[in-house]
C-alpha cells in the first residue's frame, strides 16, 4: 500500500549516517551486484527520501501503470490522476506551505523518476502542472495569488498549463510574438492576443501561465489567466491529436484574441527571458531524473523478455553476447545519470546549483535514454512493434524528451557558450 507523504514544512534533509571507518585494513563483507541500483545510489537518500520514492512508486505502479496502454491508444489522460497524485501530496512537492509537502529536490526527483517508469507523458502533466504552473506561481506570483491558487492545484482540484512556444517560435522564444497591451475598455486589465503551441495540459487547464510582451515596452511578462473569467471568444484550447509519441498526455494550443486579464494576475517582479528560463530549468531537472525511470523500465523488460525467450537448440537470448553488451551499456548509463542528477539536485537545494548544469543532465540523460531505449528495442524483435510489450511507447516518448524543453543541440550551444565564453546562438 502507498500512503501520502507529509504535508508539513520539511525538514533539515540530512544524507543517511554511514558508520566511521575503523581503519585502513578492517574486513570488507563480500557486496552482490544489484542491477537494478549498479552503483548503490540508494545510499545517497535520506529515509525520508526513500519512503517518498516507496510512495510514488506503488502508486503508479499500482494505479497509474494499468491505465496506461488504453490511455496510449486512445490518447487520453484521465486528469483524476493529478488528484490522486495531489492526496498523496505529490504536486508541487518542493514547495514550502500552501499545502505542499516541501520535500527535498531529490525527494521531487524520485517522484519524477517513479511516475516516468510508467510513461513519460504522464510525467509530462505531473511536471507542468509541479514545476512550471505550481512552480511559477510560487517564485513569481503575488502572495495574493499564491494563497488563492496553489492550495486548489496542490490537491489537483485546480490544473495548470505553461504557455510560453509558438506556432513560429520554439527554440526562439525572445522572438515570440504574443502581445498585452492595456485593456481598451476594461480599466485595471490587459488585453493579451497571440498563440501558443505543443503546450501539456492546455485543453483541461483551469490556470494558464502565459508569457507575453508588453506592447508599450516590448518587454516579456508573466500572466495567469484564469479560464473561468475568461469571455466567450477570448480563450481556445484546442487539443493537438495524432501525435507519435506522449500520446497519454494531453497537448493542445492556447489561442488568445484580446483576452482580458487583471492586472494583478501579471506576475510583479519578473521580466524577460529570466522568468521562463527559471521555471523551465525546475522543468529540466525533473526530466533528467524521469528520463533515467523510463530506460530503467526499458532495462527491467529486455532483461526480463532475454530471459524468457528462447532460440538456437532452446537457450535464452540473454546468454549471447550481443544482448548482453545492450543491456551492460544501458545499465551503465542509467547508474550514470541517476548520480549526476542526485548531485545537482543536492547543489540546487543548496543553492549551488548553475544553470548549464542542469543543460547538461537533461541532454546527457535525454540523449542516452533515447539512444539505449532503442538499441534495447532490437532485442525484442519483431514483438517491439506490438505495444503490451511497452518497449516502443517508451521509444517513442523518449523522443520527444529529448527534443522538449530545450533540444539537446540547443543545451550543446548553452554548455558551449558557457565552456568558451562565446555565444553561439546568433
Amino acid at each position: 500500500m502507498f500512503r501520502p507523504i507529509c504535508r508539513h514544512a520539511a525538514r533539515q534533509l540530512n544524507p543517511t549516517s554511514r558508520p566511521a571507518a575503523i581503519g585502513r585494513r578492517h574486513v570488507h563483507a563480500p557486496v552482490a551486484f544489484d542491477w537494478k541500483d549498479p552503483l548503490g545510489s540508494n545510499n545517497l537518500f535520506t529515509e525520508e527520501e526513500l519512503a517518498i520514492a516507496e510512495t510514488a512508486e506503488s502508486y503508479c505502479q499500482e494505479r497509474m501503470l494499468p491505465r496506461v496502454l488504453e490511455a496510449y491508444r486512445k490518447e487520453d489522460f484521465d486528469k483524476k490522476i493529478l488528484e490522486e497524485m495531489g492526496e498523496l501530496g505529490l504536486l508541487g512537492a518542493t514547495i514550502q506551505g500552501y499545502g505542499c509537502a516541501g520535500v527535498s529536490s531529490i525527494a521531487s526527483g524520485l517522484v519524477t523518476r517513479a511516475v516516468e517508469r510508467v510513461d513519460s507523458g504522464y510525467r509530462s502533466g505531473y511536471s507542468v502542472q509541479s514545476a512550471l504552473a505550481m512552480g511559477g506561481i510560487e517564485e513569481f506570483g503575488t502572495e495574493e495569488l499564491k494563497e488563492r491558487l496553489l492550495p486548489e492545484m496542490a490537491k489537483g482540484k485546480l490544473l495548470g498549463c505553461f504557455g510560453l512556444t509558438e506556432p513560429n517560435h520554439g527554440s526562439d522564444p525572445g522572438s515570440m510574438e504574443t502581445t498585452a497591451k492595456p485593456h481598451p475598455t476594461k480599466k485595471g486589465y490587459f488585453s493579451i492576443s497571440g498563440a501558443k503551441t505543443w503546450i501539456t495540459n492546455s485543453p483541461i487547464a483551469d490556470v494558464l501561465l502565459v508569457w507575453a510582451k508588453l506592447e508599450s515596452t516590448g518587454k516579456i511578462r508573466g500572466f495567469v489567466i484564469e479560464r473561468k473569467d475568461c469571455p466567450p471568444g477570448t480563450l481556445e484550447t484546442p487539443p493537438i491529436k495524432n501525435k507519435n509519441g506522449l500520446r497519454a498526455s494531453l497537448t493542445g494550443m492556447i489561442q488568445l484574441d484580446d483576452c482580458p486579464v487583471p492586472e494583478a494576475n501579471m506576475f510583479p517582479q519578473v521580466e524577460g527571458l529570466k522568468g521562463p528560463f527559471s521555471c523551465l530549468n525546475s522543468a529540466r531537472y525533473g526530466i533528467a531524473w524521469g528520463t533515467m525511470g523510463a530506460l530503467e523500465d526499458c532495462i527491467a523488460r529486455t532483461r526480463e523478455y532475454a530471459l524468457e525467450r528462447k532460440q538456437f537448440k532452446n537457450n535464452p537470448i540473454a546468454k549471447y553476447q550481443l544482448v548482453q553488451k545492450k543491456l551492460a551499456d544501458a545499465t551503465t548509463d542509467a547508474a550514470y545519470g541517476i548520480l549526476a542528477a542526485t548531485q545537482v539536485g543536492r547543489l540546487k537545494d543548496e543553492g549551488k546549483v548553475a544553470p548549464e548544469m542542469i543543460s547538461m543532465i537533461k541532454r546527457q540523460n535525454c540523449d542516452r535514454a533515447l539512444v539505449n531505449a532503442r538499441i534495447l528495442q532490437e532485442v525484442f524483435g519483431g514483438n517491439a512493434v506490438s505495444d503490451e510489450y511497452h518497449i516502443g511507447r517508451h521509444v517513442a516518448n523518449l523522443f520527444v524528451t529529448q527534443t522538449y524543453e530545450g533540444q539537446s543541440d540547443i543545451h550543446s550551444l548553452i554548455l558551449g557558450r558557457a565552456v568558451t565564453g562565446i555565444q553561439a546562438f546568433c
